[in-house]
């Protein structure tokens, strides 16, 4: 099973909490950067591309874990950068576990045999290990040779002693679905409980531009991805919800829910959302309120035209679950749509235009004392 019981039943009953309370935005999982400094430079990354004084920044234990209390929500996704890096994240991760959060700790693996015994195992705790393809596939990705042969050493370290791991798969269009059902193949042969997967998202500084889905592409590719896995008849631990992988087959007429996964980093909270930068604000608070979400999204922005991404989209899908439990269980149990018509496709022609706030955002986040407030605030 890709994502526990206990989890399952946890972040069912918060939903249901939440709509009784009439809750219209809520966050699902954290996204928590504590820092930006990575040991690789993925070509298809657009996360890293900052100066070195802000590459050396590190939030606190203390603005951790505060950030996942002041939020709220059941899951905290650690990402980076590289986790690792921080000297405080063995007590960061235990802070939250504490406070029964379940933590997906994102990771090159790298740096996970030297790291690993500041963790201990937990059903609270996962290590979300990156792996976006077999062999030579994955040093592309990551830029650099070796790195998959030490991910694959690191997964079977972490899995004797008694972790749980999953990972977490960035596609673009330089893989097949061949690739990517090999990939699939080999993680469930390893022994992972869960498999993340997810089409690249066009982060505009990314140094690779070539390479990223369209929409209409990532539909065609995953419903030849799950033609392939029912042919053979294959069962993959997928940590995501049934109908967000019908969405990504283009089966489900979904709009983003960027509230679903706030992120907090060493600015403050990222608005709108994990995968673009339009501003910061000082609370959580803040960006629920006073974020001018209409602003965003596909059909509405420019940056947003092509994104199917996991943390924009699963925290729409996961809500429809808990809406519509039969329509979720039939496409769990029946597979996912892989032929006649798809849902229709979101209407571009009124999305505002791509605004490039990036270097006005780090001149302004960088002065002592201020918030980098942009985007939709000001373009909208």
């Amino acid at each position: 099973m890709g994502v526990p019981l206990r989890q399952q039943i946890r972040v069912g009953a918060y939903i249901v909490k939440q709509r009784l309370r009439r809750n219209e935005r809520y966050p699902l999982v954290l996204m928590l950067e504590p820092l930006f400094r990575c040991n690789l430079a993925c070509p298809g990354c657009g996360k890293i591309d900052y100066p070195d004084h802000i590459l050396n920044r590190r939030l606190s234990v203390d603005e951790a874990v505060g950030a996942a209390e002041e939020c709220g929500a059941p899951m905290v996704s650690i990402a980076g950068g590289e986790p690792l890096i921080h000297k405080e994240m063995g007590e960061i991760v235990a802070e939250l576990v504490k406070r029964k959060k379940f933590v997906y700790l994102c990771t090159n693996a790298l740096l996970l045999e030297k790291k690993i015994d500041l963790f201990e195992p937990s059903p609270y705790l996962t290590f979300s290990i990156h792996l976006d393809g077999l062999g030579e596939h994955h040093d592309r990705a990551v830029d650099q040779k070796g790195v998959f042969d030490k991910t694959v050493q690191a997964i079977k370290l972490v899995k004797s002693k008694g972790f749980r791991v999953n990972i977490n798969s960035t596609l673009f269009d330089n893989a097949s679905a061949d690739d990517a059902i090999a990939l699939f193949d080999f993680a469930t042969e390893l022994g992972v409980e869960g498999i993340t997967v997810s089409p690249g998202y066009a982060y505009e500084r990314a140094p690779d531009q070539q390479h990223f889905f369209t929409r209409q592409k990532t539909k065609n590719f995953f419903r030849e991805i799950f033609a392939k896995q029912k042919a053979k008849g294959a069962k993959y631990a997928f940590s995501q919800s049934p109908l967000f992988l019908d969405f990504l087959a283009g089966n489900q007429e979904y709009r983003c829910t960027p509230w679903g996964n706030p992120t907090r980093n060493v600015f403050g909270w990222q608005r709108p959302c994990y995968l673009l930068n339009e501003g910061y604000v000082s609370t959580f608070r803040e960006l629920m309120e006073e974020t001018e979400w209409e602003a965003y999204g596909t059909g509405n922005y420019e940056k947003c035209a092509d994104c199917m991404v996991h943390c924009g989209y699963e925290a729409t899908a996961v809500q429809d679950m808990v809406k519509n439990p039969l329509k979720g269980l039939k496409v769990a149990l029946k597979g996912i749509r892989t032929e006649g018509p798809m849902a229709p496709e979101i209407n571009l022609e009124n999305q505002r235009p791509a605004e490039y706030v990036f270097d006005r955002l780090v001149s302004q986040a960088d002065k002592p004392g201020s918030k980098a407030e942009a985007g939709a605030s000001d373009a909208a």
